[in-house]
């Protein structure tokens, strides 16, 4: 069975806009602060993005993971 990336980067993609549709209705960009407790100096669309891309990537690797995970073993493996 071949991966089809297709297949892992378009619902991750649509999983990522709910993600952060959820996330940002209860969070304000602007009161963002870093680990050291100094508050995040980017633009609140700089954060929309660069989030999405994070939960983008988080999801692509989840997709990619199940569908590894999912593949039939390989025939004469059984024993091993």
């Amino acid at each position: 069975m071949k991966l089809s990336w297709m297949s892992i980067l378009w619902p991750a993609f649509l999983m990522a806009g709910v993600v952060e549709m959820v996330v940002f209705a209860m969070v304000d960009p602007q009161d963002l602060h870093w680990f050291g407790g100094a508050p995040v100096d980017l633009s609140a669309s700089a954060v929309y993005s660069l989030a999405f891309f994070f939960f983008w990537a988080a999801f692509i690797v989840a997709g990619a993971m199940m569908q590894m995970l999912a593949r039939p073993p390989e025939r004469g493996r059984e024993g091993a």
